[in-house]
């Protein structure tokens, strides 16, 4: 009875956890279907999880257009609803909003319909406003099931290079700086967040992380270092990099 009832426990588990852990282990080990650096990237890419946020990604678009940088925004279906003039701004000025699920959930969370669900509710609300598709996504916390490769597959799955936790305040005023310094300008892609709301994360944090971006930005402009557009994403010859 004792084995009967360990085996009706470890099966779930162990479904569950190829559905989830191990496909998420899988696909970035072997970089199987996602992109990680700009291949022969001259320069670092800068790209924005969890946004529209009416505070903080009006004061980043700012910043941006100051110094003529063109960045990928993966954003939140339901945030880009409430704030369509954000979005409609990110276009008009050359950003490329990728799809970084409905809601903030993780795919461990989701099953296959649900996983559909959330990347083609926000395509739909991105093309809504914008008028144009889609062309990358991120799945949040960059967690994979069994079926996102699937039902991601018209869209060109960005991850990254670089995260280095500026989700944190604490992170943001003790490290952030020298984090970004140490970033190489051979087709990084860089994890930023310019909404605060999700869990673990707090909600002060873009604005700190605003103050450190833009002393960054100065410096690195001044060190003749580029920031490469989204468009050299999808340029033929791309292929996949590897995570630091």
């Amino acid at each position: 009875m004792r084995k009967r009832s360990l085996f009706f426990i470890a099966v779930p588990l162990l479904l569950y956890s190829v559905y989830t852990v191990v496909t998420t282990f899988f696909i970035r080990v072997t970089s199987l279907g996602i992109r990680k650096k700009v291949r022969k990237g001259n320069g670092i890419m800068l790209t924005f999880d969890d946004g529209p946020n009416p505070l903080y990604t009006p004061v980043l678009l700012d910043l941006l257009a100051r110094h003529q940088i063109q960045a990928v925004f993966f954003v939140v279906g339901k945030h880009a609803e409430q704030n369509p003039g954000i979005i409609r701004r990110m276009h008009e000025e050359g950003h490329s909003i990728g799809i970084h699920h409905y809601e903030h959930i993780s795919t461990w969370r989701l099953t296959p319909e649900q996983t559909h669900q959330q990347i083609s509710r926000t395509a739909e609300v991105i093309k809504r406003i914008t008028g144009s598709e889609p062309v990358f996504y991120r799945p949040p916390w960059g967690r994979f099931n069994l079926v996102t490769p699937f039902v991601s597959h018209p869209y060109t799955t960005i991850m990254w290079t670089h995260i280095i936790g500026d989700w944190k305040v604490r992170t943001c005023n003790e490290k952030l700086a020298e984090r970004l310094r140490d970033i190489g300008a051979d087709g990084s892609i860089v994890v930023l967040h310019d909404d605060g709301s999700n869990p673990g994360a707090d909600d002060e944090a873009p604005a700190h992380m605003l103050h450190v971006l833009e002393s960054y930005i100065r410096e690195a402009i001044a060190e003749g270092i580029r920031f490469i557009p989204p468009d050299e994403l999808t340029m033929k010859g791309q292929e996949h990099g590897h995570v630091h």
